[in-house]
């Protein structure tokens, strides 16, 4: 078990308006600790739904949630806002860097809001994210004054700052050309091959998706191949 990093046993969630509607039936699904895994399927199958559901920020749902062998399900949201601080990362595909914040800052606010260490620790850590994906030089700079591709790096470079277990992406590369989508992938790689981080991405692109370890395909609410 102990290489598990998520799982999830019999999860079922509906919506309720403007008509009760099933949109994720029985999902159960195991990931293993520094998998790549890709999850796809037609819009509206129920991929970003599951992924609000393993990113604990959606506890609407039966079934249960297990992340890194903690149960997440029935817990209250202050503790569930902690796991997620710590265990995961995300990266939208919208980067939602704070405009006028420096890139500095905005790699750093997930670890002050962690507060597990001091502000000068963390703005070292910061630069050394930064510099592992190739945009520290743009460190001190605004973040609306960077391209798209160099945002996107630098959302990643947050997604890590309290060195999650889980990284989750989605549609991380969907707002980009097909050149930084390249090297969005090839640092999800890297994270997953070279650091041994778990990812879980949503994605509508079919080689992002082939290039990943494991595709889970969904349609209708329901896994319809668990990939290899």
């Amino acid at each position: 078990m102990a290489d598990i990093a998520l799982k999830t046993n019999n999860v079922n969630k509906f919506f309720h308006d403007p008509v009760k509607q099933q949109v994720l039936k029985n999902i159960s699904l195991e990931v293993k600790k520094g998998e790549f895994v890709s999850i796809v399927g037609k819009s509206g199958c129920g991929k970003s739904t599951l992924l609000y559901v393993l990113s604990t920020m959606d506890t609407d749902y039966e079934g249960d949630l297990e992340i890194n062998g903690v149960k997440a399900t029935g817990r209250s949201l202050n503790s569930l806002a902690a796991l997620r601080n710590e265990s995961i990362g995300f990266v939208f595909q919208f980067h939602y860097l704070l405009p006028d914040f420096t890139c500095l800052k905005n790699v750093m606010i997930p670890a002050l809001r962690l507060g597990k260490l001091s502000p000068k620790e963390i703005e070292a850590k910061a630069y050394e994210k930064l510099k592992m994906f190739g945009v520290e030089e743009q460190a001190l700079k605004k973040a609306n004054k960077l391209s798209g591709g160099q945002q996107q790096r630098v959302a990643i470079a947050r997604a890590l700052i309290n060195d999650p277990a889980i990284i989750m992406g989605d549609e991380p590369t969907g707002n980009l050309d097909s050149k930084n989508t390249g090297i969005v992938f090839d640092l999800f790689q890297k994270l997953s091959k070279e650091l041994g981080q778990t990812l879980i991405t949503v994605t509508h692109d079919e080689d992002f998706a082939k290039r990943s370890d494991r595709i889970i395909e969904m349609a209708d609410g329901v896994i319809m191949s668990h990939g290899h």
